[in-house]
This record gives C-alpha cells, sequence and structure tokens, in this order.
C-alpha cells in the first residue's frame, strides 16, 4: 500500500484531517494541500512528522502537479457562515479548484474523489433523499454559492468520467459533527456545544421543528473510507449519513442535557433557504459498502463536547476556565 500515494485538498480541514489520517494508518502515503481558509494546523499535528504524510500550503484555485494515484477533493468552507462570506470565492473554489484538481488526476491517470453534499438536494420535496433525486435548490438565493458550486463540481467529475474515461467517484456528505470542528464553525452542533459550555442561550432559528440527521465523525470517516477503496464501476454519487431524524429543538435539548448546562433556548429568524428536512437514504452504501453508522447521537455528542471543552479551557473560556 505504500506505493499508493494520495493527494488530499482540504487536509487541514476538519473531515479532510480525518480522512487522512485513515489513510495513512492505512498504509497510503498522503500529500495534504490547504491554505487555512477555514482549516487549522493543530488538526495536523499527529501527522506533521509521520514519514507517509507530507503538507503543501497551497490554494487549489491554483494548478498543482505531482504525480499520484488518487486525488481527492475536500477542500471548501462547509458551514454557511464560512462559505457566505465571500460567496465569489466559494464558487471559485468549487469551479476552478475541482478542475484544477481533476486536471491533475488526468494528468496522472488518477482515481479522482469528490467530496460533494447534502446541500445539492437543498429544501428537498423528497423526503428521505435518495441519489436519483435532482434536488429543489434556489439556484440565486444566499446558499448558491455552495449549493450550485457543489453541484458544478460534480458534474464537471462526471464530465471528466464520460469524456477522458477518469475513474471518479463522488460521496454526498450529509450532516456531521465531532472533534475537530471549529469553535466558530457556525453550524448547528457546534454551535449549540459552544453556547452551552460557554452558558450563553442556545440559538434556535425557526420554532425548531425542521429535521436534520447527524453523523459522527468517525463513522462518516468509514464509510468514505470504504467508498474510496472499491472498484471502479462504483462512481457513486452515493450518500453517506445517518438516517435517524431529529428536530433542532430535540438537539438543544439533548446538548443541554449532556453539557449539564443552564442555557435558555431561545428563538431567532429562520434564515432565507434553510432546510425544512434533511435526511438521507442510504440503501446504495449499505448495498455496495455494507456501511451503516453505529455511533448514537448522545454518545457522539459527549466526545464533542469534551472535545469543545478542552479547546475552550486552553483558551481560558467556558466552565473550566
Amino acid at each position: 500500500m505504500m506505493s499508493k500515494h494520495v493527494v488530499l485538498a482540504g487536509a487541514a480541514g476538519f473531515l479532510g484531517s480525518h480522512l487522512a489520517e485513515r489513510l495513512v494508518q492505512s498504509g497510503y502515503k498522503v500529500t495534504g494541500l490547504d491554505n487555512f481558509h477555514t482549516g487549522q494546523a493543530m488538526n495536523l499535528a499527529n501527522l506533521m512528522e509521520h514519514h507517509a504524510f507530507s503538507f503543501v500550503d497551497h490554494d487549489i484555485r491554483q494548478p498543482f502537479s505531482i504525480d499520484c494515484d488518487a486525488v481527492v477533493n475536500f477542500a471548501c468552507p462547509a458551514s454557511p457562515p464560512a462559505y457566505q462570506a465571500n460567496a465569489i470565492g466559494t464558487l471559485k473554489i468549487n469551479f476552478h479548484g475541482a478542475l484544477n484538481l481533476l486536471g491533475l488526476a488526468k494528468a496522472s491517470r488518477a482515481t479522482f474523489f469528490q467530496a460533494s453534499t447534502s446541500e445539492i438536494y437543498g429544501d428537498p420535496d423528497l423526503h428521505p433523499q435518495t441519489e436519483i433525486y435532482r434536488g429543489a435548490v434556489n439556484p440565486i438565493g444566499p446558499r448558491a454559492c455552495y449549493d450550485e458550486g457543489k453541484r458544478v463540481a460534480e458534474a464537471l467529475t462526471f464530465e471528466y468520467h464520460r469524456q477522458h474515461s477518469l475513474n471518479v467517484k463522488v460521496v454526498r456528505i450529509f450532516n456531521t459533527y465531532g472533534p475537530r470542528m471549529r469553535v466558530d464553525d457556525g453550524r448547528v452542533v457546534s454551535n449549540f456545544i459552544v453556547q452551552a459550555l460557554l452558558g450563553e442561550n442556545i440559538t434556535v432559528y425557526g420554532d425548531g421543528s425542521q429535521t436534520r440527521s447527524f453523523c459522527y465523525v468517525d463513522d462518516l470517516i468509514e464509510g468514505i473510507f470504504r467508498l474510496f477503496r472499491t472498484d471502479p464501476s462504483i462512481t457513486g454519487p452515493m450518500n453517506i449519513g445517518n438516517p435517524v431524524e431529529f428536530t433542532i429543538g430535540e438537539l438543544a435539548k439533548l446538548v443541554i442535557d449532556i453539557t449539564g448546562s443552564t442555557s435558555k433556548i431561545i428563538s431567532r429568524p429562520l434564515p432565507e433557504d434553510d432546510p425544512r428536512q434533511r435526511c438521507p437514504d442510504i440503501s446504495l452504501a449499505r448495498r455496495h459498502l455494507g456501511w451503516e453508522p453505529k455511533i448514537a447521537l448522545a454518545e457522539g455528542l459527549l466526545e464533542t463536547t469534551r472535545y469543545f471543552d478542552d479547546v475552550l479551557r486552553t483558551r481560558g473560556k467556558g466552565r473550566a476556565a
């Protein structure tokens, strides 16, 4: 396996760093790319001295050249505050970035693996969402830079597959949480846990009845790794996520219970184009990968809370300060 060289873009990110570790532990040589726009150097602390890992500070909106066996694209801000802060930049990452990495894969005759998202389903009319569902995305709304950006990245991926016979795989990732999320990530799990640990009000947007399915990062990486290892006939797109739904209101109460916080739950207006429901149909993953998530939400939230508690403590904040 040590002869297999993987270029992993977004290696310092929440998911990218976990995947980088899994690849190295499984015998792959990994070259990680990141420009630390949203990634964190501390996420790579366990890898920087490993003989099978090397790191290059690089923005994938610029071309990159190296011989490799696989190119994995996890480079893109994934939380609404981050990707909306520079919407045009987000679109460029998803178009120019994917195009450059596809060019790298083509030049090396490498497999190309694209991290896509459940956001391409928009505010879905079909529930749960299957891979053949084409989505209900607002192409000019405030979330379009990410939703449509990922859709065009998928389109580019499959055009390279058709026109250049490139081996490709696409994973559609549903809501994921766990250690190495940023404290200021902006997504619901990190928001709720950090607010609870700081003793602040927990902010629920809307009435809290909208649903999400939350997958712990270890489960997600296992599914992604299995898809990565499949033969070329398995291209995806393939949903990877947890099919068990919770309302946002239920999540807020569970976080309060786990943290022992005295935080109150307050409501704010629902953001534009925020999905009412989000839940994956994982039939394809079960059939082709033999995969389904194992870690219950309460267990995963406990581990995530411990992580955020440690981070806040080192910054002199929170209940442990």
